[in-house]
């Protein structure tokens, strides 16, 4: 990428409560790059697919550029799903790789989002769903989760980047 080019602004984040986020071109790609080694590691391949259960955040765009670098399908489940929906929507897209948020500020209001995708995937795996599933998760909140070691892991981790606290 063109140095210029590379340190304008890509994405501007504007979150509750009144946080803000620029990314560069530069950062932007950087970050991507990362994200799609991260899914490598972690068995994707092009034409697999990676669910997204994310609020409207930075990593969100950064998941599926790095989705398209390695030609994996994104899929969406987005975080206002109930756990039933979570349930039926985590089936049918045969997601190995998942990626959610430790949780989300949702109305002013704190949302436990991986708690709800622990819960689906807990349902889902009793009743015959897709098994070694992996977990990806944005530490947006730095809020307790609860975690299943082999399963999940920190996004900040895979891409080899710090911690950004809420």
């Amino acid at each position: 990428m063109q140095e210029p080019q590379a340190s304008r602004i890509a994405l501007t984040w504007n979150g509750e409560p009144g946080r803000q986020e620029e990314l560069t071109h530069g950062m932007l790609l950087d970050q991507a790059v990362r994200a799609a080694a991260a899914l490598s590691r972690l068995g994707v391949r092009a034409g697999d697919r990676v669910a997204v259960h994310l609020p409207l955040v930075p990593e969100s765009v950064i998941a599926t550029l790095a989705c398209g670098r390695l030609d994996a399908i994104r899929t969406t489940l987005p975080v206002s799903l109930t756990v039933p929906e979570l349930v039926a929507r985590t089936q049918e897209s045969s997601a190995r790789v998942l990626i959610t948020a430790d949780a989300a500020f949702w109305d002013g209001a704190v949302r436990p989002v991986k708690a709800l995708l622990d819960h689906a995937l807990a349902r889902g795996a009793a009743s015959g769903g897709v098994p070694d599933r992996k977990v990806l998760v944005v530490n947006r909140c730095s809020r307790p989760v609860s975690w299943k070691p082999g399963r999940d892991q920190w996004w900040h981790e895979a891409l080899g980047m710090p911690t950004v606290p809420c």
